[in-house]
């Protein structure tokens, strides 16, 4: 008895020193570690400006200075269908992540059984003895541990994969909050610019159809002609015609915010009017930021990362997976014996189990993988190389709407002078109305002209900011994270836009 209890002693102390040799092995070996690709950046952008805000974790809306946009903002990323879509998406590679983790840890499981049976007497079974009562009691506990050990590595490296898909939710959901907070100010920006439009129409109709009655009036008087008449009144019907266009166009836009901000389509409250809104500063920062700062970049590079380290789990498929297996329980007929060391029962042991032929599976799997890390790479590449082309434009168009705004603003000064001018020559019966009907229109063409790009120019701010991944990591704080940057290398400049 003495000698079976010391040869299992030995037993289990030759597992445990394996068990120790292996997780040396396995602490031992490790896979490649991912290194970001080497990515030429501009060391400066193509624009300078001397006075620039920070950007990287500003609410830039509030730069504008308007309370009901900054509201919306707040709104929206509260309710938006989009981001609630993308945050759930997170919890799921959340989850994802935290099984795939778990395969590095031993498993251990358990089974309570007890039955109760009654055997025949008519089996020629001579080693079965049942006696005078042919009903026989079972009762069972086991506990039983599992565990793949990780010698080469497969399970880190889906770890580490796992863990980019969910770093790569994340920025994906960032960029969603990035994009929304672009498309309300954008959306906002566009329904002042359209009551801005929609003012001036109405101010308009209402001086030409004051000479219009008046055309008429002397019309019945025969001091102008009929031709004149329809002139006059075409210029009116011209201005009346834009008045339910653009009121259309509200509504429309109305409608579409309210989506954004998770409701049903309805009126939206408005704000300071378009030409009282401030003008933000330019944001600052070097092109190299754009990898750590926009949401997509990060998100395409997490995705390569997965990607690579995908290539090390599938090369290790040439490998054999190593477990080790335990069992300890207690079976009785009896429950009073339950317990008793004659009892117990246990088990040890060492699987190995590995591919001898997989008729080029493995290989396949391996250029798969290979390829589309390849098509990740050059995806992250022209992520990049997009997020610079956005911010160059919105930087020219920023600089050339200033300046087509300064020159439009002298304009509309000189058309009202010269307005004024036709007027006071038409009443000294100078000219004819036509002059004034001319003044007017160029007057209106050259407004409306001006309110777009006052528009136009706030949107280009707000392409800015979102070209430059500004405000999202401000805006999603339930989202902070802090994780260690990947260097990043910026080489000398070859050329440089003045």
């Amino acid at each position: 008895m003495r000698s079976s209890a010391l040869k299992g002693k030995k037993t289990v102390l030759r597992l445990l020193i394996v068990c120790t040799l292996v997780v040396l092995c396995a602490a031992c070996t490790a896979g490649r570690v991912y290194k970001r690709p080497e990515v030429k950046m501009p060391r400066q952008w193509c624009i300078a400006y001397p006075v620039a805000a920070g950007v990287a974790n500003v609410r830039w809306w509030e730069l504008f200075h308007d309370p009901v946009l900054n509201n919306l903002i707040d709104v929206a990323l509260k309710k938006n269908k989009d981001v609630r879509i993308a945050t759930a998406r997170v919890q799921e590679f959340a989850g994802r992540f935290q099984s795939v983790q778990s395969a590095l840890y031993p498993s251990l499981d358990y089974g309570i059984g007890a039955g109760r049976e009654q055997q025949s007497l008519e089996r020629n079974i001579p080693s079965l003895s049942l006696g005078p009562d042919r009903r026989q009691s079972s009762y069972r506990f086991q506990a039983a541990v599992n565990w793949e050990v990780d010698i080469w590595g497969r399970l880190r490296k889906k770890r580490e994969a796992a863990r980019a898909d969910l770093l790569a939710s994340e920025y994906a959901r960032d960029a969603v909050i990035l994009t929304l907070t672009a498309d309300v100010a954008e959306g906002y920006m566009s329904l002042l610019s359209l009551d801005r439009m929609l003012d001036t129409a109405r101010r308009t109709y209402a001086s030409r159809e004051e000479f219009l009655r008046l055309f008429e009036d002397k019309f019945r008087g025969g001091q102008v002609s009929d031709m004149e008449l329809a002139q006059v009144r075409s210029a009116f019907e011209s201005v009346a015609e834009t008045v339910p266009d653009i009121e259309l166009q509200i509504a429309l836009q109305e409608d579409a915010l309210s989506v954004l901000l998770g409701r049903n389509p309805g009126k939206i409250r408005r704000g300071k009017g378009i030409g009282m809104s401030i003008m933000p500063e330019i944001p600052q920062g070097l092109p190299a930021d754009l990898l750590e700062r926009r949401p997509d970049i990060r998100m395409s590079e997490e995705n390569l990362v997965a990607a690579d380290a995908m290539i090390d789990v599938v090369r290790d498929e040439y490998y054999p997976e190593i477990s080790l297996t335990g069992l300890f329980g207690y079976a009785s007929t009896a429950l009073s014996e339950f317990l008793r060391d004659t009892a117990n029962y246990w088990s040890a042991g060492l699987d190995v189990a590995g591919p001898i032929f997989s008729a080029g599976r493995i290989k396949g799997d391996i250029q798969r993988a290979e390829a589309q890390r390849v098509e990740l790479l050059n995806e992250y590449l022209r992520t990049i190389q997009t997020a610079l082309q956005e911010v160059n434009d919105s930087l020219f168009k920023i600089r050339k709407l200033q300046e087509k705004l300064k020159i439009q603003e002298r304009h509309i000064k000189a058309l009202k002078d010269y307005l004024h001018f036709a007027r006071e020559r038409y009443d000294a019966q100078y000219v004819s109305y036509i002059d004034v009907l001319d003044a007017e229109r160029n007057l209106y063409s050259t407004e409306i002209a001006n309110i777009k790009t006052k528009k136009a120019l706030f949107i280009a701010f707000v392409e800015c900011y979102k070209s430059m991944g500004g405000g999202w990591g401000s805006a999603n704080k339930d989202g902070e994270r802090n994780l260690p940057s990947r260097a990043v290398q910026v080489p000398p400049a070859t050329d440089h836009r003045h």
